[in-house]
């Protein structure tokens, strides 16, 4: 059965390294990752308000980045293509697990909807309230003397017994203390409350600090009663078109006039817009998609900002050179806030 020529083993081994070349080709996870145009969802799936059904036609998009670990074949694609990008862990991950990214991603994206629904429902003159629950914590400083307590998803509600109703409010507590003095922080961690203390740390700055990047956890409660489910899409870049949707249905008001409307960017508590990242790829997704109209975050181009910026360049002017070459018809809006969008869209219809 095995009788076998010499012939017929060599031709088997090549068939065999072949098959494994091809596997290899296709699967073997390389130390980066593949970012390209995600997809351009509409929002009319993703945002339940209670008796304010959205009829109007066109369609509000959300516009994401793809993003996967890079295979050699993936890897060789995004080499040769314009609108791809290989892009290395630490990068991507801030040099976290994958899961603690995850998480952080996951609050990203909570964060903005309650600031979406904030913003919607304040221009909207509807009942809304921002509960503050305090700070975030998004990574941990490996020499924090807090590192062995605190984690990532924790939230810090107290400082020394203090409660203040901005993250500015418990850094500048903080920095009035002095390096190496004792602090009790109190936080919770799956809805239970925990203390730890320890000697604050000298920060870059020279001040005391605890030794954590930080942002604020806030929860919004409106009326009449909304639910944004965002499905697998984490970040925050989605602020602002949340907040163009939530806005359409509460007031009932036709603003798309059955355009496809894209666009990104956050969106905070006071309806302003902030950049993002990959926006020359969620343009190509926007194209895709059918958008005729797109809009980008604007700030003013500095030489110290296009010196940190995405290629160099704003939000609005990738946004606007990517759609230049890629989606001539598609017409890019730069806004500053949520209401520079509104107001963009009952001017031109």
């Amino acid at each position: 059965m095995w009788n076998l020529t010499r012939r017929q083993w060599r031709q088997i081994l090549v068939t065999v390294i072949l098959a494994l070349a091809v596997l290899l080709f296709f699967l073997w996870p390389l130390p980066k990752y593949i970012e390209g145009p995600g997809e351009a969802d509409n929002l009319k799936s993703f945002v339940t308000v209670d008796k304010h059904p959205d009829k109007h036609k066109g369609k509000y998009m959300i516009t994401s980045v793809a993003l996967a670990q890079a295979r050699p074949v993936s890897y060789l694609y995004a080499k040769f293509n314009p609108y791809y990008s290989i892009e290395s862990v630490a990068s991507v991950t801030g040099g976290e697990s994958n899961a603690t990214y995850d998480k952080v991603q996951n609050f990203y994206m909570k964060s903005a909807i309650n600031e979406s629904i904030y913003t919607a429902y304040r221009a909207a003159h509807k009942t809304v309230k921002r509960h503050y629950l305090g700070i975030y914590v998004l990574s941990v400083d490996r020499q924090s003397p807090f590192a062995q307590a605190l984690k990532v998803g924790d939230t810090v509600t107290e400082v020394n017994g203090h409660h203040f109703n901005s993250m500015t409010g418990y850094q500048r507590y903080i920095q009035r203390q002095k390096v190496g003095q004792r602090a009790t922080i109190t936080y919770q961690r799956n809805g239970k409350t925990h203390h730890v203390t320890a000697k604050l740390m000298r920060l870059p700055t020279k001040k005391a600090g605890i030794g954590i990047t930080l942002t604020d956890n806030v929860k919004v409660s409106a009326r009449p009663k909304v639910q944004v489910n965002p499905g697998n899409i984490g970040g925050p870049s989605g602020g602002l078109m949340f907040s163009l949707q939530i806005y359409t249905q509460v007031t009932g008001q036709d603003l798309r006039h059955g355009r496809k409307i894209a666009g990104t960017g956050t969106v905070d508590g006071d309806g302003n817009v902030g950049e993002i990242g990959g926006i020359d790829k969620k343009i190509i997704a926007a194209k895709r998609a059918g958008a005729t109209v797109f809009f980008a975050p604007y700030v003013k181009p500095t030489k110290l900002l296009l010196k940190y910026e995405e290629q160099h360049q704003t939000n609005y002017q990738l946004a606007k050179a990517t759609a230049k070459k890629y989606a001539p018809n598609m017409k890019v809006v730069p806004v500053k806030s949520f209401d520079d969008a509104v107001h963009y869209l009952r001017t031109h219809r």
